[in-house]
């Protein structure tokens, strides 16, 4: 997660600076979030034949290749390789997206969503570290700006290895089901199924595509980096930091309920961001636009665990962010060429339909559940 937040901050001026077309510029970060949606598949299947940790240790020898090469296309002003490097960064990331779903799968059903919020409070540090290496490793390697900042993830990937090398988790390979496995075409017929991806979908879609264009548009805005990256840090610190509270608010008042303050909480983000572009509009919409995302994800990931049966688990998680960061890559894609050509406002105003969708889809499983009296138990 610091990694990813140092990449958020910085990835798309490092993008301006090499790309020669300056709307190519959140190109990198795009083709982080197309490689996590590329990985998701395998990386489920090669979890689900060799473990969940084997896997987890295997995918940081992307994650080294991807900062050692991220920092020398930035030395040597290479557009491609540097996004050549985030994409391998990318790839690590499809693998670390199982965290949450390896703590859910680890604990009893009525734990599942705090494991599942546990997992997503280490963001609150990586809130404070990945935005801060960022700004204080920039100039560190010469007067490349920047190459610092990448060469420093090396340091936090080595830590991820050793974090890993003591993890401790259930064995899931050798395990024998008396169930009967249904298709994904019968799961996801499952109108529970289809709101959890849904709203996991647009909710970080809609994250996704304001904070990748929030960089350029504060340069556009002649903000300092120093105060991107602020912005970024307390961004990120929104979407983590709930999570100490999250899963226990799911637990008292239900899934929809949190997913729909989440919603609301996105159209507060766009209103601010509409009506200014000062330092504190933008500090006060990312942090509105964080905390969306941290309710919108954390219950939408809760939901879809009781829509499958434990011998289901792989496949559906691996269907569900496939889905989801498919959508996040086009979000990523999609913003820097929209903040260039038609600016901050357009971008802002392109979400509220998504929005709407995700409050729609709410409010129909709502209604779904009261005619039916049912909570699908698998």
């Amino acid at each position: 997660m610091s990694g990813a937040s140092l990449l958020i901050a910085s990835s798309a001026l490092v993008g301006y600076e090499l790309a020669e077309d300056k709307s190519l510029s959140t190109i990198p970060l795009a083709v982080m979030f197309i490689a996590v949606m590329f990985t998701s598949i395998p990386a489920a299947m090669l979890m689900k034949r060799i473990g969940r940790k084997a896997g987890f240790l295997f995918s940081t020898l992307f994650a080294i290749s991807g900062a050692i090469i991220s920092t020398y296309s930035i030395m040597h002003h290479q557009f491609i390789g540097f996004t050549v490097g985030i994409a391998l960064i990318g790839m690590f990331n499809g693998f670390a997206n199982y965290f949450r779903f390896a703590a859910a799968d680890a604990v009893a059903k009525d734990l599942k969503s705090k494991a599942i919020s546990y997992v997503l409070v280490g963001g609150v540090i990586a809130a404070v570290i990945g935005p801060n290496l960022a700004n204080y490793t920039r100039d560190s390697l010469g007067d490349v700006a920047f190459a610092g900042s990448y060469a420093s993830l090396l340091g936090l990937y080595f830590l991820a290895i050793i974090g890993l090398s003591l993890l401790k988790l259930p064995d899931h390979r050798d395990e024998k089901f008396t169930e009967q496995k249904r298709s994904l075409k019968e799961i996801a017929q499952q109108p529970m199924w289809v709101v959890a991806v849904i709203c996991g979908m647009l909710g970080y879609g809609v994250m996704s595509f304001v904070m990748t264009a929030t960089p350029l548009a504060m340069q556009h805005n002649m903000h300092d980096f120093s105060e991107t990256s602020f912005v970024i840090q307390w961004h990120v610190l929104a979407m983590f930091a709930p999570s100490f509270f999250t899963g226990t608010l799911i637990q008292k008042v239900g899934e929809l309920k949190v997913m729909f303050v989440g919603a609301l909480l996105g159209f507060a983000c766009v209103l601010v961001n509409l009506n200014g572009t000062t330092l504190l509009h933008f500090w006060i919409a990312l942090a509105l636009l964080g905390l969306s995302w941290n309710f919108l994800f954390v219950g939408s990931t809760t939901l879809l665990t009781y829509t499958y049966r434990p011998s289901e688990r792989f496949k559906v998680q691996a269907f569900n962010d496939f889905i989801i960061f498919t959508t996040v890559a086009a979000a990523s894609l999609s913003a820097g060429y929209l903040q260039h050509y038609f600016g901050w406002r357009v971008v802002n105003m392109g979400v509220l339909p998504l929005l709407g969708v995700v409050v729609f889809s709410i409010l129909f499983l709502g209604v779904w559940q009261k005619r039916n009296v049912v909570f699908v138990d698998v």
